[in-house]
Formats: structure tokens, sequence, C-alpha cells
């Protein structure tokens, strides 16, 4: 028998969005994780807000929704309000009911920045990797870290020339164009930067992740100016807060773009064994470049164990590029491009960590 079509919804719904998603959908693990974190730092958003005035968006489910932002990879918070408002699967992970109005997208986006400001994305990471049943998966000996290229929220149009000669930069073909001498005037912490030889240089910004070795999980990060130098200097402040945790030696796994002397002697200093990939490759002038890292350090089978473990923090930088939102940058300044980087970190751990657990 041939079903009736009738165009117009019934005007009522008496099914509520938990008996909606489905039982094995893979955002209730990762919702229950989201709230039992959520529920520890009440305290800290309290801190936050005023005690009296008019009610703000829930600071639980403004984090909720963010989250919703990277694994969906939605390009902006103004399409995120849309989706909210019509999406049950959002509105169930957010905790709104199907009756509950959306946020104006500016209030949303002043919010965030509240939160930000607050530090709680960082807080959220601690406390995610602090929780009972995630700290047990980490090591807390051996970690990798690597860097990645942020393409900046700004075209090459308004790199222009810091003194305001230039014209309006439309036409900078045979033109030398330097950091130096010449900034973005959409985003001035942004910095024109090429990734290898014979690449194009874009605006950009370098992410810097450290992963520990056992399941590759992210346990910190950090954005910094694109420069030669700044994977390096990086690098040693994240190692040394992961060595103060440990109180003891750890190892690290870096590539070749790592192999400097001063960096490796660095390392050792601070008790850190640096497991650099040897950079003994020809230069363009015929010579042989001569590695930081020496038999000392190769001989021993933990370097190996490193180098290949290593290669297992391109699957972050991969999934925050290809579903999440770190290939471009969304927002413009240092600080916001921060954010929006560590919550692509929280949300890979969240992604993973269901079935890490399971096991």
């Amino acid at each position: 028998m041939r079903g009736r079509f009738g165009d117009q919804g019934a005007m009522f719904s008496y099914i509520c969005p938990e008996a909606r998603v489905p039982p094995k959908h893979p955002l209730r693990q990762v919702r229950e994780l989201v709230r039992a974190v959520l529920k520890e730092l009440s305290a800290c958003f309290g801190r936050l807000y005023a005690s009296e005035g008019r009610p703000s968006v829930p600071p639980e489910q403004l984090l909720s929704a963010l989250l919703l932002q990277v694994f969906y990879g939605i390009r902006s918070e103004r399409q995120l309000i849309e989706q909210l408002d019509y999406n049950l699967l959002f509105r169930w992970f957010v905790g709104l009911g199907p009756d509950d109005p959306v946020w104006d997208a500016t209030s949303f986006t002043k919010n965030r920045e509240r939160l930000q400001s607050g530090d709680v994305f960082q807080k959220f990471m601690t406390r995610l990797l602090h929780h009972p049943q995630v700290a047990p998966l980490l090591s807390d000996e051996h970690f990798s870290v690597d860097g990645t290229l942020i393409e900046a929220w700004a075209s090459q149009k308004s790199f222009r020339p810091r003194d305001g000669s230039g014209g309006d930069g439309a036409d900078f073909h045979r033109q030398s164009r330097k950091n130096d001498t010449h900034a973005s005037t959409t985003d001035p912490d942004s910095r024109l930067y090429r990734k290898a030889s014979g690449r194009e240089a874009k605006l950009s910004y370098m992410g810097h992740v450290i992963m520990e070795n056992r399941h590759g999980l992210a346990v910190g990060g950090m954005v910094t100016a694109a420069n030669g130098t700044a994977e390096r200097s990086a690098s040693a402040a994240m190692l040394h807060r992961a060595r103060e945790q440990a109180r003891r030696r750890i190892t690290v796994g870096e590539d070749k773009a790592y192999d400097c002397a001063e960096h490796v002697a660095k390392l050792r200093a601070m008790q850190v064994t640096p497991h650099v990939a040897q950079n003994d490759s020809e230069t363009k002038t015929g010579k042989h470049r001569h590695s930081a890292t020496d038999g000392r350090t190769t001989r021993h089978p933990g370097y190996g164990m490193s180098q290949s473990r290593r290669a297992m923090i391109e699957c972050i930088f991969g999934w925050g590029k290809q579903h999440g939102t770190m290939r471009k940058a969304k927002h413009r300044g240092l600080a916001r491009v921060a954010g929006d980087f560590l919550l692509n970190l929280i949300g890979y751990n969240l992604i993973r960590l269901p079935k890490l657990i399971a096991t």
C-alpha cells in the first residue's frame, strides 16, 4: 500500500532527543567524557562570571558547541549556531531541549573570548588527561614533538610595506617582500613563511604538538609566529614542562628540522634524551651536514623506537586539517588561533579515547 504523503509535519513531538540518538552512536561516549570534565571545571567557570546580572551562554554548553565545531569541521561560529537550531544531534550533545532557543552568534563569540581569556581550553585539556580512565593510557617518559603550518585568515594582498608605501598590495610581483619590512594589514601577527624549499610562501602561523608515545595522544600544544627557530624554541618550552611533571629523565623523538647542536645540547641540559633524526644530507654547495646526534644516542634500541613512534604525530595534524578546523585559521590574532588549535587537539583526543578506554 502506498504511504500517504503529508507536507505538513506534526505540531507536537513527545520523543526526547535522547531517544533519537542511536545507543551505539560514537558521540555518546565522547559526551560522557566531556560532561565529567565540565563538572570538574564548574568552580573555574564560576570565577569568570559576575554573581548577578543577565545570564550569559552557559559555559558548559558553549564549550560543548565549540567541540562540535571541531568534530564536524564547521567553518564558522555563525554556521554552528544555525545548525544548533535544527540539528537534534547537536542539541542533544550540547544539552539543549527541542524547544530551547539558540543563542545569537555575536553573543556566542563574545562568550567564547571570555573562556579563552580565562585559559579554560588549557584547563579542559589538563583535566581530560588526568581523568581516571585516561591517565593510565598515557606515557610520562617517552614523547614526540613536531610542528605544522596553519594558514592565516589573510590574503597575499594584505602583506604590504610597514611604511605605508606600495599601494593597495594587489601587484606584488617582482617585489622583494620580507617580514622585516612588510606586515599583513588584516592579521599583523601572521608571518610570510614557506615550509620547505621550492614551496610557495604563505601568511601562516606555526602550531606545535607534544605527543606521548604509548597511544599517540596529544598532551600539549602551542602556536607561535612562523619563523626558522620557532619549532626548536617551542619544543624546548613544551619539553621543559613535561620534564618537570615527570620528575625524571624523558626521551623525545623529533625530525631533521630539530637537528641543531644548540637545540640538542639544550635538551640534554634539561635531562631530556634527544632522539633527533640525523640530518647529514648534502647541501646545495656539495658539502655534507654534520649531525648533532651521534652514535652515543643512535646505538640504543630506544632511538629506533622513538623514530618509529614519532610518525604517529602526523595523524594529529592530518585529522585536524582533514576533519577539524586546523587547515586554515578561522580567527585572526595569535591568541585566538592558539585557542582554536588547542580545541583541535582536544577533539582529536576525544575521538580516539572511547576505543582506547574500551581496550
